[in-house]
């Protein structure tokens, strides 16, 4: 029994199918009759290439794809070298709407920061006044005590030398 099923290829991380006919039990990697198609997964969107022609042979000569390869060739219908182009201009267009979409993120995001480190520079600047001004306040608050408790102990001290000197007459 044939089926027509993905053989990964590619490096680790990096899926890279291909799509092809072979013995249904035979190993996923294994020997195939033909490669009818190539499946990147990693591309946005994925890009996949089917020779439709080979594989609605295959499938009349009683191939079974797989459900996977039944999903692509449902979502891949066959399309002239016109339709092709189109659709590889629109892929092109969209990738580079969200690479300028990203780029403007990256952008605004950078302002943000700016505007927060702007604020940020600000608070800490009224902080450090207010800080200030407390400080002035309780030095200030600080020389006026010392003032009047010199200003009280002055009289005091004229007084004891005033009963000292009237003791010593």
């Amino acid at each position: 029994m044939l089926a027509i099923s993905l053989m990964r290829m590619g490096a680790k991380k990096k899926p890279f199918y291909r799509v092809v006919v072979k013995e249904k039990r035979s190993k996923r990697d294994g020997k195939y009759l033909e490669n009818v198609g190539t499946y990147n997964p990693m591309t946005n969107p994925a890009e996949v290439d089917l020779n439709h022609e080979r594989v609605s042979y295959w499938i009349s000569v009683g191939a079974q794809p797989t459900e996977t390869v039944a999903s692509l060739i449902k979502h891949n219908p066959a399309q002239t070298e016109e339709e092709k182009a189109e659709a590889l201009e629109a892929r092109a267009a969209k990738a580079e709407a969200e690479k300028t979409a990203k780029a403007e993120a990256k952008r605004a995001e950078a302002d943000a920061r700016k505007t927060e480190a702007e604020k940020a520079e600000v608070e800490k600047a009224e902080a450090a006044r207010i800080e200030a001004e407390k400080a002035e306040a309780e030095k200030a608050e600080t020389e006026n005590a010392e003032e009047t408790k010199a200003e009280e102990t002055a009289p005091d001290e004229a007084k004891s030398e005033e009963t000292e000197s009237e003791a010593s007459v």
